[in-house]
């Protein structure tokens, strides 16, 4: 006679299919919207290749690339457009990434790299190297990851009272990224023979961008990327709190510190090839989360896909809305992004009343 013990239960087993079928559809869900990101920037590429001084037919497109012919076409496309669109894309996702990790890590939807002063940080070393120390412009990398470190270290100083409150760790980066704003004003009026070479960099242009710019930061922007999709994992446990992340044998303190440090190695890699681009790290994880949910082992990537894309974009309008004349990618997107940063602002406002 059989058990009544040893009979399955239907209900665990109504409950396990039921698990199984919600986490199928989180699965599909999630791939449709990474692969939606992806083909968002492929079409992005596509039409930035299209547009511009040279407007060429995709087709004209195909064959410059496959023959070489005509010549001056051919390196107008490798020399010229895919370099900037590299570098658009690279620095795109650079600061979404850092921007995700940040809101992540610091459990505050308004940090950015732009936001807590890490661009600053970067940018102010970089015009220091540049106009000050041009014979150490080799280190360029180096000297805005240092400025970036800084700079974070400093916005964390001037936040902590007792623990770490979000509210005060935006108005501590406001004020550096504030600080770091005029003393490269200062930098640039007391060597203004030579400020020119910077003005674009201030504005966040990706202008006369070239392999020569692009190259040097490969290695660490591929080392940053590396890290923050190895450590994804830890995000959604940082995400619980301090205490409870402690509690599953987390070091929370040296695993931030980490974390930190990539954001400020990738938002450096961004600033020495673009400048100052602005609220890049804002919007992009916000809109990703809007397609993927906050799983941050999806969300890196996903808002890596979607900042590429949105720095993209930014630049090709920058050079078809006025042309001959360029706006910079920095312009168009400060414009974006200062009403959303209020938006989001004024959300965060209203919840806590």
């Amino acid at each position: 006679m059989q058990n009544p013990d040893s009979a399955p239960n239907p209900c665990l087993k109504t409950t396990a299919d039921t698990a199984t079928a919600e986490n199928r559809m989180i699965f599909f869900r999630h791939l449709r919207g990474i692969l939606f990101l992806l083909i968002f920037l492929i079409l992005s590429i596509f039409l930035s290749i299209r547009l511009g001084s040279l407007d060429l037919s995709f087709s004209e497109i195909f064959q410059v690339l496959s023959t070489g012919k005509p010549e001056r076409d051919f390196l107008i496309l490798t020399q010229i457009r895919l370099p900037r669109i590299t570098a658009a894309c690279l620095t795109g996702a650079a600061l979404a990434l850092s921007g995700a990790v940040l809101q992540g890590v610091l459990r505050n939807p308004l940090a950015s790299p732009g936001i807590i002063g890490i661009s600053g940080g970067a940018g102010l070393a970089a015009v220091c190297m540049v106009l000050i120390f041009p014979n150490f412009v080799h280190l360029l990398i180096p000297g805005a990851f240092a400025g970036a470190l800084l700079a974070a270290m400093f916005v964390f100083m001037l936040a902590w009272r007792q623990g770490m409150r979000p509210e005060n760790l935006v108005l501590a980066g406001v004020a550096v990224s504030s600080l770091a704003g005029a003393a490269i004003s200062a930098v640039m009026l007391f060597h203004s023979e030579n400020a020119g070479a910077v003005l674009a960099f201030t504005l966040g242009s990706l202008s006369a961008k070239s392999w020569k710019n692009i190259l040097p930061s490969l290695p660490y922007m591929a080392a940053g990327f590396i890290l923050l999709c190895t450590w994804a994992g830890s995000l959604n446990i940082l995400a619980l709190g301090d205490d409870p992340a402690a509690s599953l044998g987390l070091r929370v303190e040296r695993r931030r510190f980490i974390l930190l440090a990539a954001c400020a190695l990738l938002a450096a890699c961004a600033v020495s090839i673009a400048g100052l681009l602005g609220f890049a790290g804002l919007i992009a994880p916000h809109i990703a989360r809007l397609l993927l949910g906050s799983n941050f082992r999806i969300l890196i990537p996903g808002s890596a896909l979607f900042g590429a894309a949105m720095v993209l974009l930014c630049d090709t309008a920058g050079r078809v809305i006025a042309a001959p004349m360029e706006i910079p990618a920095g312009v168009i997107l400060a414009l974006l992004g200062a009403p959303f940063f209020l938006y989001l602002l004024r959300r965060r406002m209203r919840l806590n009343a």
